[in-house]
């Protein structure tokens, strides 16, 4: 919005026109996301205290948890107001890129709502259904994805329509461009084609995957933000290289028209993640929820997908990765050894992996703070694969 009335006035002003610098509107989003996170923090914290939308803990839990019990939950749309009125006020409203991750963010956002909201009402620790959950995660996922695949692979959206009505007419047998390919890091011509029905599993997987790996590590105070701050604005990096005919050239990265604006909006979820874990920093005045972590998930996901650097995103966000597999082996080994030896046994003490640290004798500062750091060294190692190749 604001894109255009400096545009607009830079036929007379021309000092306007360094707002088409997206280099400087993402700084700007930053910014205001920030602002809009710290002073509306507090009045959010008191209004879902107010109408007692407090946490439900869970009694299967950490017992040194239980005293959470009570703190404000639902903090997460704090973070989406923040995106959300920042992305609109400095980013460019013809940008396609910009409003499929908005739309996936905010849909996913919807979806950690209704479960928190079920947590809230009815007092139900465990929320939505699962198999509701995943149903609506599914298909957002599968929107997202088909439109990603035809999407990413043309310039403008004028070309998507063709492409597609040439696949068809292919038998479905039609390859995409090679800038859809699936890049593999550190090596300078290493990629491999996946056509359209395997870029679209694979969007589907990154999208979905990512919403409930960020969920399920959002379990401590402060400890799914910080990562989430670190790997989306890393991802920035990427889509502002992207984005760019001269850098992408130069990097050896296929160059996505449009790209670069993601940037924009990366700004703004740093910008809104700080401001979050001002209040959410231990001891928390309030929580993320599921609104909040489906939704930022649902982001990284999206982002990673345009800017072609899933295996990127599953090297920065390792501690994602590493929480979600905890919780799976976890779950399959206890089944395999009921059925096997008619008693449930656990590998680790308690899952996510973060409870199995805290439960082993880490105060809970150590294990996000530790964390933090992993994922800090994590998303240096992504950065290095723009000139380590």
């Amino acid at each position: 919005m604001l894109l255009e009335l400096a545009r607009w006035l830079s036929d007379d002003w021309t000092g306007f026109a360094v707002f088409n610098y997206i280099t400087l509107r993402a700084v700007m989003a930053c910014g205001t996301a920030l602002l809009i996170g710290l002073a509306a923090g507090p009045w959010v914290i008191r209004r879902l205290a107010a109408l007692k939308i407090a946490q439900a803990v869970r009694t299967n839990g950490p017992q040194t948890h239980l005293i959470k019990s009570g703190t404000p939950t639902m903090g997460g749309a704090l973070i989406l107001i923040a995106i959300g009125v920042s992305t609109l006020l400095w980013a460019d409203w013809t940008n396609r890129f910009v409003w499929v991750v908005l739309l996936v963010t905010f849909g996913f956002g919807w979806i950690g709502w209704a479960d928190d909201y079920r947590k809230v009402v009815h007092r139900d620790p465990n929320g939505m259904p699962a198999r509701e959950k995943f149903f609506w995660q599914a298909l957002i996922g599968v929107v997202a994805a088909v439109y990603l695949t035809f999407a990413v692979s043309v310039p403008s959206n004028q070309e998507l329509w063709p492409l597609f009505k040439a696949w068809i007419v292919s038998g479905m047998t039609l390859p995409l461009p090679e800038r859809a390919d699936l890049i593999v890091p550190f090596f300078k011509s290493v990629s491999y084609p996946l056509g359209v029905f395997g870029f679209a599993i694979l969007s589907w997987l990154v999208i979905v995957g990512t919403s409930n790996a960020v969920n399920l590590t959002d379990g401590l105070d402060g400890l799914a933000i910080m990562p989430t701050v670190l790997v989306g604005s890393a991802l920035g990096v990427f889509a502002y290289v992207v984005g760019r005919v001269d850098y992408s050239k130069y990097l050896l990265f296929p160059y996505i028209p449009g790209a670069s604006e993601l940037m924009v909006i990366c700004a703004a979820l740093a910008g809104a993640g700080l401001a979050f874990l001002w209040f959410n920093a231990y001891p928390a005045q309030v929580f993320m929820g599921d609104v909040g972590a489906l939704a930022l998930g649902g982001a990284l996901g999206t982002m990673a997908i345009i800017v072609r650097q899933e295996i990127v995103l599953f090297i920065m966000g390792g501690v994602f990765v590493v929480e979600t597999l905890s919780v799976m082996l976890q779950v399959a080994y206890f089944k395999y050894t009921k059925r096997r030896y008619g008693e449930g046994r656990r590998i680790l003490r308690m899952a996510p992996l973060h409870h199995h640290f805290e439960v082993g004798g880490w105060k809970e500062t150590q294990v996000v703070v530790r964390f933090w750091i992993i994922t800090m060294m994590l998303v240096l190692i992504g950065l290095s694969t723009l000139k380590l190749r």
